[in-house]
């Protein structure tokens, strides 16, 4: 079965939604429908007559609202609040974005700090000690560069984690459950 998050993220916009719910239904909208009760079928989880009535109800569906009642008990239909929506202190969705946007900035300015520093100080160890000998400030340049090279260009799986890491602390500071999907990559 599909994950909950991304089946409903597969709709044209979220019909769980009362901002959303008197919009017309598109044909995408219709055919997350008949996937996830295709799915269902095949997994035995409806029978043959529950099956062909909730196509054919989806089949009509006029709007988005109509939709989340034929995914009952398919697929988890409650909302989840959004974070722009809880009260003081805590985050929205903008404000974590920032932050981990900001962790990233930092960790790549450390890093191309350690860069800059760790090769200036063994290069001017090599230059007052050894000047014309064996160049081996090229393996500090080499293992602190690599870093800063890895930092700057992985932005976006830095920035991905930092926001998981931030919403996961948020949901258990708001009492909200833990979803299994939220641990994949930190």
């Amino acid at each position: 079965m599909r994950v909950e998050q991304e089946v409903w993220s597969s709709f044209t916009r979220d019909p769980r939604h009362s901002e959303n719910a008197s919009l017309r239904a598109s044909d995408t909208d219709r055919d997350v429908v008949h996937q996830v009760l295709t799915e269902a079928y095949a997994d035995g989880r409806l029978d043959r007559d529950e099956f062909d009535t909730r196509t054919a109800a989806a089949g009509t569906a006029r709007t988005l609202g109509d939709l989340p009642a034929l995914l009952e008990g398919l697929v988890p239909v409650s909302v989840p609040v959004p974070l722009t929506e809880i009260g003081d202190g805590v985050l929205t969705t903008a404000q974590i974005e920032e932050r981990a946007v900001a962790k990233w900035r930092e960790e790549r300015r450390s890093a191309t700090v350690g860069f800059v520093v760790a090769s200036v100080v063994c290069w001017t160890i090599w230059a007052a000690v050894m000047f014309g000998g064996f160049p081996w400030p090229v393996f500090a340049m080499l293992g602190t560069g690599i870093n800063a090279a890895r930092v700057a260009t992985s932005r976006a799986d830095l920035v991905a984690r930092e926001r998981r890491r931030l919403e996961k602390r948020q949901r258990k500071a708001l009492g909200q459950p833990w979803r299994p999907d939220e641990d994949a990559d930190l």
